[in-house]
Formats: C-alpha cells, structure tokens, sequence
C-alpha cells in the first residue's frame, strides 16, 4: 500500500513534465523567429474544444483529448521540419507550450465520464474529497 506521498509523486513528476513541456516549447517558438503576438493570440486556441461538451461528456472528451495530446503537435512539428516550414514549427511549439501549461495546472486528458475526471486525477471542487 502507498502513503499519500508516495501516490503523489507520479502526478508531481507530470506536472513538471509539463512545466518543462512547456518552457522548452516557448524556446522553441523564439527560434522561429515569429511573431509573439501569434503566440498571444493563439496560445488558448486548444480550449476552444470545450465547447464539444455541450453534445455531452463522451465527444467533449474525444475533442478535448484530440487537442490536448502532443500527438498533434509533435506531428505537425515533424511537417514543419520536414517541409522547413517555420509557420508549422511555431504553431506547433505554441500548441506543445499550451499543452505543458495545461499539464503543469494540473489538467489531464478527460475521461468520457466528466469533464474533472483526468489521467492526473480529479480536478475541480469536487477533488478535494476524491
């Protein structure tokens, strides 16, 4: 059995990788060379799927997760590379950096059952009692 502690240590260790998703992604924006208002502007873009969960908890989750899953940038970085495409590259460290900021608050990927159920756990005013 784990102590409290010990349970927390691998929700502690995701938060930092996301702090340090994150801080190397906005790095990574600078090199591009882009502007830093596109950064600004575009830097919430990924929450805009939460308006997929008024068709309900199961698409929400399914559009939410589709954003922010480094699946998606990490393979438009890989077409930005290839393609030497300094556009694709920035808009995908800005989308990795949201992604690490979300990760380092705390908020996972969502789980078809609510909004606050997330692989880093529950989160909300209903996770102080879960």
């Amino acid at each position: 059995m784990t102590t409290g502690r010990e349970a927390d240590m691998p929700r502690l260790l995701l938060r930092l990788e996301g702090l340090a998703l994150f801080v190397l992604a906005t790095l990574a924006f600078a090199y591009t060379g882009l502007s830093w208002w596109l950064y600004a502007l575009l830097f919430l873009g990924p929450d805009l799927s939460f308006a997929a969960y008024k068709a309900g908890p199961k698409p929400g989750a399914i559009v939410y997760n589709a954003l922010h899953s480094t699946l998606g940038p990490a393979l438009l970085a890989g077409w930005g590379l290839a393609a030497n495409e300094p556009l694709c590259l920035g808009l995908a460290a800005i989308w990795a950096a949201h992604i690490g900021f979300d990760r380092m608050l705390g908020y996972g990927l969502k789980y078809a059952s609510g909004f606050h159920d997330t692989h880093l756990g529950r989160i909300g005013r209903q996770a102080a009692g879960a």
